[in-house]
């Protein structure tokens, strides 16, 4: 089973201004260029992640790490390729599993820096075909590549100086690009699901078996009685009724109970052929002055892991 944690060594996947309506709250999740990392807690998170029995890191790339095929997307105190590889290294030395993540989701591309603003283009296919090609090559050919392709709608994007929201055809054009990319490196594509709440039937019938599917639900309600919490919840059902491959995700955003209900739910739910493990996320920066938060997600997942195998 992967018991996964999400860590951010980039956090440009969200609004690319500052937006004054949203007071604070927008300070830590618009983009800025530099790097908001602090070693000493990545270190320290590493640590209790083995300690905990997790076993795989999904790391959030974006424009932390100074690319040779496209170094121009890089912030200031980005990471090179080398120093990357080295911690790549001490992460399998320690029993964790790293996978890279890149977010091609309109909503979440500010890491992109220009090309954010060139979507479906020449120039914009180039790059990303580059970084995923490269980034396959810098973890080795990892298992497994996220892509993301999450919130691609107004709703997410209400407050963005530039809006783009790709529909239809040209929607899984791109999905699929990306996805050929990543397979024709010998790895496998892993995506969020939520294209699935608003668009059921044409994700059932354009979605490949073959991309790894990560629904999404941060509530504590799992009893699906009222929309929306019966969309979110029940798609878990819905994957499993298709026969995806799961790794459904939590996170202690915003109920501190909602990773092991998550657990518990999709234990009940979902055929244990097709439910390959547990992603937390907990969708802040690898910041000192979020450490708490960290360590309760990591917490988290060790209490619910010992659930799983009868240890709790």
């Amino acid at each position: 089973m992967i018991w996964a944690n999400l860590l951010h060594l980039s956090y440009n996947m969200w609004w690319d201004r500052e937006a004054p309506e949203l007071e604070g709250y927008v300070s830590t999740i618009s983009a800025k260029p530099y790097l908001r990392f602090e070693k000493s807690l990545w270190d320290d998170l590493l640590v209790k992640m083995a300690d905990a029995g997790m076993n795989m890191v999904v790391i959030d790339l974006g424009d932390a790490v100074r690319y040779a095929s496209h170094p121009e997307i890089a912030v200031e105190g980005a990471w090179s390729v080398e120093q990357l590889r080295e911690e790549l290294a001490k992460m399998r030395a320690m029993g964790l599993e790293p996978i890279p993540k890149l977010n091609f989701s309109a909503c979440h591309d500010a890491w992109l820096g220009p090309y954010s603003r060139m979507l479906s283009t020449p120039a914009y296919y180039k790059v990303c075909g580059d970084l995923i090609e490269e980034v396959c090559d810098i973890f080795d050919k990892p298992r497994f590549f996220h892509l993301g392709m999450d919130e691609e709608n107004i709703g997410n994007q209400r407050h963005h100086l530039y809006v783009v929201i790709r529909q239809y055809e040209l929607w899984w054009h791109d999905l699929m690009f990306y996805v050929d990319h990543v397979e024709k490196s010998g790895v496998r594509a892993w995506v969020w699901s939520d294209y699935l709440w608003d668009h059921p039937d044409r994700f059932v019938e354009r979605m490949p078996k073959s991309v790894l599917q990560s629904n999404w639900y941060y509530g504590a309600e799992f009893e699906p009685t009222q929309e929306p919490t019966t969309t979110y919840v029940n798609s878990y059902v819905e994957l499993e009724k298709h026969g995806y491959d799961q790794i459904p995700t939590g996170s202690n955003w915003s109920s501190k109970d909602n990773f092991e209900s998550t657990v518990r739910f999709c234990k009940q739910h979902v055929d244990p052929k097709r439910l390959l493990g547990f992603l937390q996320t907990i969708w802040h920066p690898t910041l000192e002055e979020y450490r708490s938060l960290h360590l309760e997600a990591i917490d988290q997942v060790k209490q619910a892991r010992e659930w799983f195998e009868g240890r709790g």
